[in-house]
Protein backbone atom coordinates (compact mmCIF):
# COMPACT_ATOMS: atom_id res chain seq x y z
CA UNK A 1 0.00 0.00 0.00
CA UNK A 2 1.47 3.61 -0.66
CA UNK A 3 0.94 6.51 1.16
CA UNK A 4 -1.01 9.96 0.19
CA UNK A 5 2.06 11.53 -0.32
CA UNK A 6 3.20 9.55 -3.15
CA UNK A 7 -0.04 10.38 -5.18
CA UNK A 8 0.05 14.07 -3.99
CA UNK A 9 3.82 14.87 -5.11
CA UNK A 10 4.06 12.18 -8.41
CA UNK A 11 3.25 15.04 -10.71
CA UNK A 12 4.90 17.88 -9.14
CA UNK A 13 6.42 18.82 -12.62
CA UNK A 14 3.98 17.06 -15.46
CA UNK A 15 5.03 17.33 -18.62
CA UNK A 16 4.70 20.19 -20.57
CA UNK A 17 5.75 20.99 -24.65
CA UNK A 18 8.59 23.66 -24.39
CA UNK A 19 9.83 26.03 -27.13
CA UNK A 20 13.46 24.00 -27.08
CA UNK A 21 11.35 21.09 -28.98
CA UNK A 22 10.15 23.39 -32.12
CA UNK A 23 13.89 25.02 -32.23
CA UNK A 24 15.36 24.11 -35.99
CA UNK A 25 18.84 24.05 -33.84
CA UNK A 26 19.42 22.92 -30.70
CA UNK A 27 18.70 24.95 -27.88
CA UNK A 28 21.99 25.82 -25.50
CA UNK A 29 21.75 26.40 -21.97
CA UNK A 30 24.48 27.53 -19.16
CA UNK A 31 23.68 23.86 -17.50
CA UNK A 32 21.47 20.77 -17.46
CA UNK A 33 21.11 19.25 -14.21
CA UNK A 34 20.20 14.96 -15.81
CA UNK A 35 18.13 13.70 -12.83
CA UNK A 36 15.50 14.89 -10.56
CA UNK A 37 15.90 13.24 -7.34
CA UNK A 38 16.86 15.50 -4.23
CA UNK A 39 21.05 15.38 -5.06
CA UNK A 40 19.67 16.81 -8.77
CA UNK A 41 17.07 19.12 -7.59
CA UNK A 42 19.58 20.21 -5.22
CA UNK A 43 22.05 20.88 -7.86
CA UNK A 44 19.51 23.26 -9.81
CA UNK A 45 18.52 25.07 -6.95
CA UNK A 46 22.73 25.72 -6.02
CA UNK A 47 22.95 26.56 -9.63
CA UNK A 48 20.09 28.43 -9.91
CA UNK A 49 20.42 30.68 -6.37
CA UNK A 50 24.06 31.76 -7.64
CA UNK A 51 22.66 32.92 -11.17
CA UNK A 52 23.27 29.45 -13.75
CA UNK A 53 20.48 29.63 -16.23
CA UNK A 54 19.68 26.02 -15.39
CA UNK A 55 17.28 23.27 -17.17
CA UNK A 56 16.32 19.83 -15.68
CA UNK A 57 16.22 16.97 -17.28
CA UNK A 58 13.99 14.29 -15.58
CA UNK A 59 12.48 10.66 -17.00
CA UNK A 60 9.63 11.10 -14.28
CA UNK A 61 7.68 13.88 -13.12
CA UNK A 62 7.83 13.93 -10.07
CA UNK A 63 8.98 12.38 -7.08
CA UNK A 64 9.56 8.70 -6.12
CA UNK A 65 7.78 5.98 -4.35
CA UNK A 66 8.98 4.64 -1.13
CA UNK A 67 10.64 6.44 1.66
CA UNK A 68 14.08 4.94 0.48
CA UNK A 69 16.62 7.45 2.39
CA UNK A 70 14.91 8.75 5.54
CA UNK A 71 17.81 9.98 7.95
CA UNK A 72 18.95 13.60 7.04
CA UNK A 73 22.19 14.53 8.70
CA UNK A 74 22.99 18.34 10.59
CA UNK A 75 25.40 19.02 7.78
CA UNK A 76 23.01 18.28 5.12
CA UNK A 77 20.49 20.61 7.07
CA UNK A 78 23.06 23.28 7.02
CA UNK A 79 23.07 22.96 3.12
CA UNK A 80 19.19 22.86 2.93
CA UNK A 81 18.81 25.86 4.78
CA UNK A 82 21.65 27.98 2.92
CA UNK A 83 19.06 26.83 0.01
CA UNK A 84 15.61 28.02 1.32
CA UNK A 85 14.39 24.76 1.81
CA UNK A 86 14.84 23.33 5.45
CA UNK A 87 12.27 25.21 7.11
CA UNK A 88 9.53 22.79 5.38
CA UNK A 89 11.67 19.87 6.08
CA UNK A 90 12.37 21.21 9.84
CA UNK A 91 8.34 21.37 10.16
CA UNK A 92 7.72 17.71 8.68
CA UNK A 93 10.48 15.76 9.92
CA UNK A 94 11.25 14.01 13.26
CA UNK A 95 14.45 15.30 15.16
CA UNK A 96 16.45 12.21 16.97
CA UNK A 97 20.24 12.16 18.41
CA UNK A 98 20.23 8.89 20.52
CA UNK A 99 20.96 5.62 19.69
CA UNK A 100 20.83 2.32 21.38
CA UNK A 101 22.13 -0.77 20.46
CA UNK A 102 21.11 -4.29 21.45
CA UNK A 103 22.59 -7.52 21.53
CA UNK A 104 19.72 -9.98 21.60
CA UNK A 105 17.57 -8.67 24.13
CA UNK A 106 19.91 -6.28 25.97
CA UNK A 107 20.56 -3.33 25.41
CA UNK A 108 24.65 -3.03 25.30
CA UNK A 109 24.98 1.60 25.64
CA UNK A 110 23.25 4.23 24.15
CA UNK A 111 25.07 7.24 22.06
CA UNK A 112 24.23 10.72 21.66
CA UNK A 113 25.62 12.06 18.24
CA UNK A 114 24.82 15.77 19.41
CA UNK A 115 25.42 16.34 23.21
CA UNK A 116 26.40 19.91 23.22
CA UNK A 117 24.16 22.86 22.39
CA UNK A 118 24.31 26.25 20.51
CA UNK A 119 23.66 24.68 16.97
CA UNK A 120 20.64 25.28 14.85
CA UNK A 121 20.30 21.97 13.85
CA UNK A 122 19.99 18.35 15.78
CA UNK A 123 22.47 15.83 14.76
CA UNK A 124 19.22 14.17 12.36
CA UNK A 125 15.96 14.24 11.03
CA UNK A 126 13.64 11.27 10.08
CA UNK A 127 11.97 12.18 6.97
CA UNK A 128 10.69 10.15 4.11
CA UNK A 129 12.67 11.01 1.03
CA UNK A 130 9.44 11.87 -1.24
CA UNK A 131 9.42 14.53 1.04
CA UNK A 132 12.28 15.85 1.45
CA UNK A 133 12.12 15.88 -2.58
CA UNK A 134 9.19 17.77 -2.35
CA UNK A 135 10.04 20.81 -0.12
CA UNK A 136 12.71 21.07 -2.66
CA UNK A 137 10.74 21.46 -5.70
CA UNK A 138 8.71 23.85 -4.18
CA UNK A 139 11.14 25.77 -3.13
CA UNK A 140 12.22 26.01 -6.79
CA UNK A 141 9.29 27.05 -7.41
CA UNK A 142 9.25 29.64 -5.33
CA UNK A 143 12.31 31.39 -6.61
CA UNK A 144 11.07 30.88 -10.37
CA UNK A 145 8.53 33.16 -9.17
CA UNK A 146 11.62 36.11 -7.90
CA UNK A 147 12.89 35.16 -12.00
CA UNK A 148 15.49 32.76 -10.65
CA UNK A 149 15.73 30.58 -13.98
CA UNK A 150 15.32 27.19 -13.58
CA UNK A 151 13.27 24.75 -15.50
CA UNK A 152 11.94 21.21 -14.72
CA UNK A 153 11.18 19.75 -17.75
CA UNK A 154 9.52 15.76 -16.57
CA UNK A 155 8.98 12.75 -19.12
CA UNK A 156 12.57 14.29 -20.69
CA UNK A 157 14.41 11.21 -20.80
CA UNK A 158 18.05 11.44 -22.03
CA UNK A 159 19.10 8.96 -24.45
CA UNK A 160 21.98 10.12 -25.70
CA UNK A 161 25.18 12.08 -24.75
CA UNK A 162 28.12 13.78 -27.27
CA UNK A 163 30.49 15.80 -25.57
CA UNK A 164 33.18 17.57 -27.53
CA UNK A 165 35.19 20.69 -26.76
CA UNK A 166 33.75 23.16 -24.02
CA UNK A 167 30.30 22.19 -25.08
CA UNK A 168 27.70 19.00 -24.64
CA UNK A 169 24.68 17.82 -26.37
CA UNK A 170 21.90 15.85 -25.10
CA UNK A 171 19.55 13.91 -27.26
CA UNK A 172 16.29 13.68 -25.00
CA UNK A 173 13.45 11.46 -25.58
CA UNK A 174 9.28 13.17 -24.60
CA UNK A 175 5.96 12.08 -25.21
CA UNK A 176 5.79 14.21 -28.24
CA UNK A 177 9.21 12.50 -29.95
CA UNK A 178 13.17 13.50 -29.61
CA UNK A 179 14.87 16.84 -29.64
CA UNK A 180 18.11 17.98 -29.19
CA UNK A 181 19.56 20.30 -26.14
CA UNK A 182 23.59 22.14 -26.02
CA UNK A 183 24.98 23.06 -22.86
CA UNK A 184 28.16 23.96 -21.61
CA UNK A 185 28.05 22.24 -18.40
CA UNK A 186 25.72 18.87 -17.55
CA UNK A 187 25.69 17.57 -13.75
CA UNK A 188 24.54 14.06 -13.90
CA UNK A 189 22.38 12.85 -10.94
CA UNK A 190 20.65 9.98 -12.25
CA UNK A 191 21.42 7.48 -9.72
CA UNK A 192 23.40 4.39 -8.75
CA UNK A 193 22.48 2.71 -12.00
CA UNK A 194 22.93 6.20 -14.01
CA UNK A 195 22.01 5.61 -17.82
CA UNK A 196 24.45 8.58 -18.27
CA UNK A 197 27.15 7.01 -17.19
CA UNK A 198 26.65 3.39 -19.15
CA UNK A 199 26.53 6.00 -22.24
CA UNK A 200 29.47 7.51 -21.69
CA UNK A 201 31.09 3.89 -21.29
CA UNK A 202 32.69 4.88 -17.41
CA UNK A 203 33.14 1.92 -15.19
CA UNK A 204 31.54 2.16 -11.69
CA UNK A 205 33.99 0.03 -9.59
CA UNK A 206 33.42 -1.12 -5.88
CA UNK A 207 32.13 -4.47 -3.59
CA UNK A 208 28.48 -6.10 -3.72
CA UNK A 209 28.44 -7.75 -0.37
CA UNK A 210 27.00 -10.90 0.19
CA UNK A 211 23.93 -10.09 2.58
CA UNK A 212 20.28 -8.44 1.39
CA UNK A 213 18.12 -6.22 3.85
CA UNK A 214 14.06 -6.22 3.96
CA UNK A 215 12.91 -2.85 4.31
CA UNK A 216 9.73 -2.36 6.24
CA UNK A 217 7.70 1.09 6.34
CA UNK A 218 4.69 0.21 8.53
CA UNK A 219 2.35 2.80 10.08
CA UNK A 220 1.53 1.81 13.47
CA UNK A 221 1.02 3.31 16.55
CA UNK A 222 3.27 2.77 19.27
CA UNK A 223 5.38 4.43 22.45
CA UNK A 224 8.72 3.53 21.14
CA UNK A 225 10.88 7.09 22.03
CA UNK A 226 11.99 8.25 19.07
CA UNK A 227 15.81 7.25 18.88
CA UNK A 228 17.62 5.02 16.45
CA UNK A 229 17.48 1.45 17.83
CA UNK A 230 19.66 -1.55 16.40
CA UNK A 231 19.51 -5.09 17.28
CA UNK A 232 22.59 -7.92 16.67
CA UNK A 233 20.98 -10.91 17.04
CA UNK A 234 17.30 -9.98 17.71
CA UNK A 235 15.16 -12.24 20.10
CA UNK A 236 12.20 -12.17 17.75
CA UNK A 237 11.85 -14.99 15.46
CA UNK A 238 12.70 -15.18 12.26
CA UNK A 239 13.53 -11.30 11.96
CA UNK A 240 17.47 -12.47 10.94
CA UNK A 241 20.50 -11.88 12.16
CA UNK A 242 20.43 -7.87 12.75
CA UNK A 243 17.66 -5.29 13.19
CA UNK A 244 17.30 -1.72 12.82
CA UNK A 245 13.68 0.81 13.88
CA UNK A 246 13.32 4.29 13.04
CA UNK A 247 10.67 6.59 13.48
CA UNK A 248 9.47 8.60 10.50
CA UNK A 249 6.64 11.33 9.83
CA UNK A 250 2.55 10.46 9.51
CA UNK A 251 2.93 7.58 12.23
CA UNK A 252 5.31 5.32 10.54
CA UNK A 253 8.29 3.51 11.58
CA UNK A 254 10.95 2.44 9.36
CA UNK A 255 11.95 -1.01 10.18
CA UNK A 256 15.07 -3.37 8.39
CA UNK A 257 15.91 -7.00 8.91
CA UNK A 258 19.25 -8.61 7.72
CA UNK A 259 17.34 -11.38 5.58
CA UNK A 260 21.17 -13.05 4.01
CA UNK A 261 22.32 -13.41 0.73
CA UNK A 262 20.93 -16.93 -0.42
CA UNK A 263 16.99 -15.58 -0.59
CA UNK A 264 14.65 -15.50 -3.25
CA UNK A 265 13.34 -11.72 -3.64
CA UNK A 266 9.70 -12.36 -4.67
CA UNK A 267 8.97 -14.87 -1.80
CA UNK A 268 10.62 -12.23 0.40
CA UNK A 269 8.69 -9.53 -0.69
CA UNK A 270 5.49 -11.44 -0.39
CA UNK A 271 2.91 -10.04 2.26
CA UNK A 272 2.18 -12.78 4.11
CA UNK A 273 6.42 -13.30 4.47
CA UNK A 274 6.77 -9.95 5.43
CA UNK A 275 4.12 -10.01 7.81
CA UNK A 276 5.77 -13.16 9.63
CA UNK A 277 8.60 -11.09 10.37
CA UNK A 278 6.61 -7.97 11.29
CA UNK A 279 4.28 -10.10 13.85
CA UNK A 280 7.47 -11.91 15.19
CA UNK A 281 8.33 -8.47 16.18
CA UNK A 282 5.59 -6.42 17.17
CA UNK A 283 3.29 -9.28 17.94
CA UNK A 284 4.34 -10.09 21.26
CA UNK A 285 3.74 -6.09 22.11
CA UNK A 286 0.24 -6.06 20.48
CA UNK A 287 1.06 -3.24 17.94
CA UNK A 288 -1.11 -3.38 15.44
CA UNK A 289 0.13 -1.85 12.21
CA UNK A 290 -0.58 -1.51 8.28
CA UNK A 291 2.41 -2.23 5.96
CA UNK A 292 3.03 1.03 3.88
CA UNK A 293 6.07 0.19 1.73
CA UNK A 294 8.84 -2.58 1.26
CA UNK A 295 11.90 -3.72 -0.58
CA UNK A 296 14.70 -5.34 -0.53
CA UNK A 297 18.44 -4.01 -0.73
CA UNK A 298 21.81 -5.11 -1.10
CA UNK A 299 25.04 -3.63 0.63
CA UNK A 300 27.13 -2.15 -1.94
CA UNK A 301 30.30 0.16 -2.17
CA UNK A 302 31.19 1.15 -5.54
CA UNK A 303 32.44 4.66 -7.08
CA UNK A 304 33.50 6.12 -10.65
CA UNK A 305 37.19 6.32 -10.74
CA UNK A 306 36.95 10.09 -11.25
CA UNK A 307 33.97 12.66 -10.84
CA UNK A 308 34.81 15.25 -13.23
CA UNK A 309 34.82 14.29 -17.22
CA UNK A 310 35.46 17.99 -18.71
CA UNK A 311 31.79 19.62 -18.81
CA UNK A 312 30.25 16.57 -17.42
CA UNK A 313 30.10 16.11 -13.66
CA UNK A 314 28.30 13.47 -11.97
CA UNK A 315 27.49 14.20 -8.23
CA UNK A 316 25.33 11.44 -5.71
CA UNK A 317 24.62 8.08 -6.22
CA UNK A 318 25.44 8.21 -10.37
CA UNK A 319 29.04 9.55 -8.65
CA UNK A 320 29.10 6.78 -5.85
CA UNK A 321 26.85 4.08 -3.73
CA UNK A 322 27.08 3.23 0.03
CA UNK A 323 25.46 0.61 2.20
CA UNK A 324 22.63 2.22 3.82
CA UNK A 325 23.92 1.97 7.38
CA UNK A 326 25.14 5.29 8.39
CA UNK A 327 23.23 7.43 5.68
CA UNK A 328 25.79 8.19 3.75
CA UNK A 329 24.08 8.49 0.40
CA UNK A 330 21.89 11.12 0.07
CA UNK A 331 23.91 13.10 2.77
CA UNK A 332 27.16 12.74 0.75
CA UNK A 333 25.27 14.12 -2.51
CA UNK A 334 24.12 16.92 -0.77
CA UNK A 335 28.26 17.83 0.20
CA UNK A 336 29.29 16.89 -3.60
CA UNK A 337 26.56 20.00 -4.42
CA UNK A 338 27.87 22.20 -1.98
CA UNK A 339 31.26 21.56 -3.01
CA UNK A 340 31.02 22.07 -6.25
CA UNK A 341 28.68 25.12 -6.54
CA UNK A 342 30.81 27.54 -5.60
CA UNK A 343 33.56 26.11 -7.73
CA UNK A 344 31.25 26.56 -11.16
CA UNK A 345 29.93 29.66 -10.24
CA UNK A 346 33.76 31.07 -10.37
CA UNK A 347 34.91 29.01 -13.64
CA UNK A 348 31.59 30.17 -15.30
CA UNK A 349 32.07 34.06 -14.33
CA UNK A 350 35.75 33.71 -15.11
CA UNK A 351 36.60 34.31 -11.54
CA UNK A 352 38.81 31.18 -11.51
CA UNK A 353 40.80 28.71 -13.63
CA UNK A 354 38.59 25.55 -14.86
CA UNK A 355 40.94 23.58 -13.18
CA UNK A 356 39.37 24.62 -9.82
CA UNK A 357 36.93 21.71 -10.88
CA UNK A 358 39.42 19.32 -10.73
CA UNK A 359 39.68 20.16 -6.59
CA UNK A 360 35.77 19.07 -7.51
CA UNK A 361 36.97 15.42 -8.06
CA UNK A 362 40.05 15.66 -5.68
CA UNK A 363 37.65 16.95 -2.71
CA UNK A 364 35.21 14.97 -3.05
CA UNK A 365 36.69 11.44 -3.83
CA UNK A 366 38.44 11.82 -0.43
CA UNK A 367 34.91 11.84 1.22
CA UNK A 368 33.39 9.42 -0.81
CA UNK A 369 36.43 6.94 0.10
CA UNK A 370 35.56 7.86 3.78
CA UNK A 371 32.46 6.95 3.22
CA UNK A 372 33.06 3.87 1.62
CA UNK A 373 35.67 2.87 4.10
CA UNK A 374 33.37 3.51 7.13
CA UNK A 375 30.70 1.80 5.32
CA UNK A 376 32.52 -1.15 4.51
CA UNK A 377 33.69 -1.60 8.31
CA UNK A 378 29.58 -1.37 9.06
CA UNK A 379 28.80 -4.09 6.65
CA UNK A 380 31.83 -6.30 7.88
CA UNK A 381 30.54 -5.89 11.62
CA UNK A 382 26.92 -6.50 11.18
CA UNK A 383 27.41 -9.35 8.79
CA UNK A 384 30.85 -11.35 9.87
CA UNK A 385 32.14 -13.52 7.32
CA UNK A 386 33.73 -16.20 9.32
CA UNK A 387 32.57 -18.12 12.78
CA UNK A 388 35.55 -16.58 13.95
CA UNK A 389 34.70 -13.02 13.00
CA UNK A 390 31.29 -13.73 14.89
CA UNK A 391 32.75 -14.57 17.95
CA UNK A 392 35.09 -11.57 18.28
CA UNK A 393 32.02 -9.62 16.91
CA UNK A 394 30.34 -11.10 19.85
CA UNK A 395 32.35 -10.82 22.36
CA UNK A 396 33.10 -6.85 21.84
CA UNK A 397 29.46 -6.58 21.84
CA UNK A 398 29.17 -8.38 25.68
CA UNK A 399 32.61 -6.12 26.74
CA UNK A 400 30.60 -3.15 25.28
CA UNK A 401 27.89 -2.95 28.00
CA UNK A 402 30.46 -2.69 30.87
CA UNK A 403 33.14 -1.34 29.64
CA UNK A 404 33.09 1.98 27.76
CA UNK A 405 36.71 1.18 26.11
CA UNK A 406 35.23 -1.56 23.97
CA UNK A 407 32.39 1.00 22.67
CA UNK A 408 34.29 2.20 19.89
CA UNK A 409 34.71 -1.19 18.03
CA UNK A 410 30.93 -1.46 17.38
CA UNK A 411 29.69 -0.86 14.70
CA UNK A 412 26.01 -0.58 14.02
CA UNK A 413 26.62 1.89 10.85
CA UNK A 414 28.63 4.87 11.50
CA UNK A 415 26.52 7.46 11.33
CA UNK A 416 27.31 10.40 8.43
CA UNK A 417 29.63 13.28 9.44
CA UNK A 418 31.19 16.01 6.61
CA UNK A 419 34.32 15.12 5.84
CA UNK A 420 36.94 16.90 7.13
CA UNK A 421 39.69 17.60 4.03
CA UNK A 422 42.77 17.43 5.40
CA UNK A 423 45.75 17.76 2.34
CA UNK A 424 43.05 19.55 0.10
CA UNK A 425 45.24 21.48 -2.41
CA UNK A 426 43.11 24.12 -1.58
CA UNK A 427 44.11 24.58 2.15
CA UNK A 428 47.10 26.75 3.06
CA UNK A 429 49.21 25.72 6.08
CA UNK A 430 47.63 25.70 9.75
CA UNK A 431 48.87 28.81 11.42
CA UNK A 432 47.09 28.17 14.18
CA UNK A 433 48.66 24.76 15.16
CA UNK A 434 47.21 25.11 18.78
CA UNK A 435 43.62 25.83 18.11
CA UNK A 436 40.78 23.11 18.10
CA UNK A 437 41.16 20.39 15.43
CA UNK A 438 37.07 20.46 14.75
CA UNK A 439 38.09 24.00 13.08
CA UNK A 440 41.46 23.43 11.29
CA UNK A 441 41.86 23.57 7.60
CA UNK A 442 39.49 21.38 5.91
CA UNK A 443 36.94 20.76 8.05
CA UNK A 444 33.45 22.35 8.09
CA UNK A 445 32.81 25.35 10.52
CA UNK A 446 31.54 24.32 13.50
CA UNK A 447 27.83 26.47 13.82
CA UNK A 448 27.51 28.65 16.84
CA UNK A 449 24.82 30.85 17.62
CA UNK A 450 25.05 34.79 17.60
CA UNK A 451 22.51 37.62 18.88
CA UNK A 452 19.32 36.56 16.89
CA UNK A 453 20.73 34.06 14.31
CA UNK A 454 23.95 31.80 13.97
CA UNK A 455 27.30 31.66 12.98
CA UNK A 456 26.85 30.16 9.10
CA UNK A 457 24.08 32.33 8.56
CA UNK A 458 26.50 34.89 8.68
CA UNK A 459 28.71 32.97 6.72
CA UNK A 460 26.71 32.05 4.20
CA UNK A 461 28.18 31.40 0.37
CA UNK A 462 30.71 33.68 0.24
CA UNK A 463 34.78 33.96 0.81
CA UNK A 464 34.53 35.07 4.62
CA UNK A 465 37.16 36.15 7.31
CA UNK A 466 36.24 35.20 11.13
CA UNK A 467 38.35 37.05 13.51
CA UNK A 468 38.13 36.51 17.36
CA UNK A 469 39.82 39.25 19.33
CA UNK A 470 41.99 40.39 16.90
CA UNK A 471 41.33 43.94 14.83
CA UNK A 472 41.23 43.54 11.36
CA UNK A 473 40.52 46.84 9.71
CA UNK A 474 38.05 47.13 6.33
CA UNK A 475 39.66 45.43 3.56
CA UNK A 476 37.43 46.49 0.78
CA UNK A 477 38.35 46.34 -2.71
CA UNK A 478 41.61 44.20 -1.59
CA UNK A 479 39.91 40.89 -0.54
CA UNK A 480 36.94 39.68 -2.21
CA UNK A 481 35.55 38.55 0.91
CA UNK A 482 33.09 39.52 3.81
CA UNK A 483 34.42 40.30 7.45
CA UNK A 484 33.24 38.71 10.57
CA UNK A 485 34.90 40.52 13.86
CA UNK A 486 34.25 39.47 17.61
CA UNK A 487 35.74 40.43 20.48
CA UNK A 488 36.97 37.52 22.87
CA UNK A 489 34.85 36.51 25.57
CA UNK A 490 31.33 37.69 24.26
CA UNK A 491 29.86 34.84 22.99
CA UNK A 492 32.14 31.83 24.88
CA UNK A 493 30.21 28.91 22.93
CA UNK A 494 32.74 30.89 19.70
CA UNK A 495 35.38 31.07 21.99
CA UNK A 496 35.30 27.23 22.57
CA UNK A 497 34.83 26.01 19.18
CA UNK A 498 37.44 28.32 17.10
CA UNK A 499 40.19 29.16 19.68
CA UNK A 500 40.09 26.43 22.33
CA UNK A 501 43.09 27.65 24.35
CA UNK A 502 44.59 30.03 22.41
CA UNK A 503 43.67 33.52 23.02
CA UNK A 504 43.31 34.57 19.63
CA UNK A 505 42.56 33.85 15.70
CA UNK A 506 41.30 34.70 12.18
CA UNK A 507 39.51 32.57 10.11
CA UNK A 508 39.83 31.91 5.95
CA UNK A 509 36.42 30.30 5.58
CA UNK A 510 34.78 28.78 1.79
CA UNK A 511 31.96 29.82 0.63
CA UNK A 512 31.08 25.96 0.98
CA UNK A 513 31.93 26.83 4.80
CA UNK A 514 34.91 24.60 4.86
CA UNK A 515 38.49 26.31 6.45
CA UNK A 516 40.64 27.33 4.14
CA UNK A 517 43.24 28.67 6.58
CA UNK A 518 43.78 30.52 9.96
CA UNK A 519 46.31 31.83 11.87
CA UNK A 520 47.03 33.83 14.83
CA UNK A 521 46.75 37.35 13.96
CA UNK A 522 45.75 39.50 10.92
CA UNK A 523 48.23 39.83 7.77
CA UNK A 524 46.66 40.79 4.37
CA UNK A 525 49.56 39.34 2.68
CA UNK A 526 48.84 36.26 4.32
CA UNK A 527 45.26 35.93 3.84
CA UNK A 528 45.61 37.29 0.05
CA UNK A 529 48.14 34.26 -0.44
CA UNK A 530 45.53 31.79 1.22
CA UNK A 531 42.47 33.87 -0.66
CA UNK A 532 44.63 32.71 -4.07
CA UNK A 533 44.97 29.21 -3.18
CA UNK A 534 41.60 28.70 -2.28
CA UNK A 535 40.37 29.64 -5.38
CA UNK A 536 42.56 27.44 -7.50
CA UNK A 537 45.02 30.56 -8.53
CA UNK A 538 48.22 28.81 -7.30
CA UNK A 539 49.77 27.30 -4.20
CA UNK A 540 52.49 28.48 -0.93
CA UNK A 541 55.28 28.58 -2.07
Amino acid sequence: MLEDRYALAHRLYPYARVADQEAAAPAHHQAIVIGGGPVGMAAALELGLKGIETVVLDDHEGVGQGSRAICFSKRCLEVAHRLGAAGPMMEKGVEWSLGRVFHGDREVFDFNLLPEEGHRFPAFINLQQPYFEKYLVERIRQVQKEGVSIDIRGRNKVIGIDHEGDEVTLQVETPDGEYRLTADWVIVADGASSPTRNMMGLGFEGKVFEDNFLIADVRMKADFPVERRFWFEPTFKGSGDSALLHKQPDGEWRIDFQIGWDIDRKEELKDENVRARLDAMLGPMGIEYEVVWTSIYTFQCRRMEKFRHGHVIFVGDSAHQVSPFGARGCNSGMQDVDNLGWKLKRVIDGQSPESLLDTYDEERLVATDENILNSTRATDFITPKSKISKIFRNAVLDLSEENDFARPFVNSGRLSVPATLDGSSLNSEDGLPDGPERSRPGAVCPDAPLDGDFLLDRIGDRFAVLAIGVDVPDFEGDLDADRLVFAKGTIPVLDERYLGEVKQGVYLIRPDQHVAARWADWNINAVRKAFERAIGKGAEG
